[in-house]
């Protein structure tokens, strides 16, 4: 194999697997079948043709590791939670929620606030000429929040109790989640949950409170209610969101990242470390969640594995296989 290839090309090429996830190159064969320099590694040669065993590891150097975005962690022991993915729905909390009502009859004069606006509790509002005194009074806000709704216009007549404003204040919300079959069991108050908007992805922890005691009616769900601080006003209610609820942990000996875990030949594996070369490594696997995964076999505490960006190491590894095959 020509081992003059330039440091800048291995560069190119690394980062040109990372643009196009080039878990795929392994499919692809390369133009020249010498455009790696770091895979003649002890246990893999080009003799015996056809017959010789792909390779299973590569060499990268660390400056060219690093601009990859390859990143590793130590194998160390863990927990594996027991979760469950639910929907639900952002909700403004009881009390939380004021009308603005007219006291007496009368023209509306004026109406100082619209929807969105955020406003201090004796705020004034609106200003209403009243039909039994013939004066103008003025009508103010009794919480602090925002403007949800306007229901009045200058110049309308408003009765007696006529609402003007619904105003919310919206720094802390509900956030109430459907629980369907079996897993109403499991779930009780107390344990973490992790919400998350469906619009940008955005997460925040909070602690599930209580279990309602009635069912929705219309999709005969369990409600679990949590509650979930606001105060940058981008949670909206009415809005749904996903979240995950932990309903026990239990230890692991070993675990890796899930973004550490790749397949070769139809095996799971991950990539270790030693040095600047990167060897693949069969893994029998465990229980799982959302993050992690549990090792039974195959790796060793303290082993440094790829847990970002670990699709380059497996395309670096396919060249090295196509480029031997040739």
């Amino acid at each position: 194999m020509n081992l003059s290839i330039t440091r800048a090309a291995r560069i190119a090429a690394l980062l040109l697997c990372l643009l196009a996830l080039a878990g795929c190159a392994r499919d692809a064969p390369t133009a020249t079948p010498d455009t790696d320099a770091g895979h003649g590694e002890p246990g893999h040669t080009d003799e015996g043709g056809d017959h010789d065993e792909a390779p299973d590891s590569t060499l990268i150097p660390a400056a060219m590791a690093g601009q990859a975005g390859i990143r590793v962690a130590p194998v160390a022991a863990g927990t594996i939670a027991d979760e469950h993915e639910v929907q639900g729905l952002l909700t403004p909390v009881d009390g939380r929620v004021a009308q603005v009502m007219a006291r007496f009859p009368g023209p509306i004069r004026s109406l100082r606030a619209n929807v969105g606006d955020t406003i201090k509790a004796g705020q004034v509002l609106a200003s209403i000429e009243s039909n039994l005194s013939l004066t103008t009074y003025t009508v103010s806000a009794p919480i602090s929040g925002v403007v949800l709704a306007r229901q009045a216009q200058v110049g309308a007549v408003a009765g007696e109790g006529t609402a003007l404003f619904e105003i919310g204040d919206l720094s802390t919300l509900w956030v109430d989640l459907h629980i369907f079959g079996n897993d109403t069991q499991h779930i009780t108050a107390g344990v973490p949950v992790t919400v998350s908007r469906m619009t940008d992805g955005v997460t925040r922890a909070t602690t599930l409170e209580r279990v309602l005691p009635g069912t929705a009616t219309a999709s005969q769900s369990t409600v679990a209610r949590a509650t979930l601080r606001n105060d940058d006003g981008l949670w909206r209610p009415g809005a749904a969101v996903k979240a995950r609820i932990v309903v026990a942990t239990r230890p692991a000996a070993q675990v890796v990242p899930l973004s550490a875990l790749q397949t070769l030949e139809g095996k799971d594996v991950v990539f270790v470390r030693t040095g600047e070369t990167y060897t693949a490594r069969p893994v029998r696997l465990g229980a799982r969640d959302a993050k992690q995964v549990e090792v039974l076999e195959g790796l060793a505490i303290g082993e440094a594995v790829v847990t970002e960006q670990s699709y380059v190491v497996k395309a670096d590894i396919g060249k090295a296989g196509a480029a031997h095959e040739h």
